[in-house]
């Protein structure tokens, strides 16, 4: 499966674009869409090159729950998904009791789990509160 328009948009939206480098809550040098791959201090990108490389990057992502998860899924359900594992990365996910629920086809209890996944540094943070909410939302119903 593809990420559908809606999808990305829930990832640009929580995101953000910033067009030059930060560190992220975690401390992650960051750029772009939430972009952390060979990112320096100073660093600094064109909206288009951002968006190049948002579209560039989400394959590898599609990838982590098309090869990931083994039970069927809805765009949105795939769309939410990826959004969760763009933010925490595949390590996260392979290791996490959300795709061992998801897996053995337990629907009903992915969006608790996606819930979970809300701190940063040992903290919960209320953005990622909200992208946690908002993933659990697509995930359930599409919204």
């Amino acid at each position: 499966m593809k990420i559908s328009e809606q999808g990305l948009e829930l990832i640009k939206v929580f995101e953000g674009c910033e067009l030059q480098a930060y560190k992220c809550a975690a401390g992650v040098w960051t750029i772009g869409y939430g972009h952390i791959k060979g990112v320096s201090e100073g660093d600094e990108i064109s909206a288009l090159t951002a968006n190049r490389m948002l579209q560039e990057e989400i394959v590898e992502y599609e990838n982590y729950i098309n090869n990931g998860v083994t039970v069927p899924l809805e765009q949105n359900q795939f769309d939410a998904m990826v959004s969760w594992v763009y933010n925490l990365g595949n390590g996260n996910l392979t290791s996490s009791t959300l795709l061992k629920v998801l897996n053995a086809g337990n629907y009903d209890g992915v969006p608790e789990q996606i819930m979970r996944w809300n701190k940063a540094g040992g903290k919960v943070l209320e953005g990622l509160t909200r992208r946690r909410q908002a993933e659990a939302d697509m995930f359930s119903n599409g919204n």
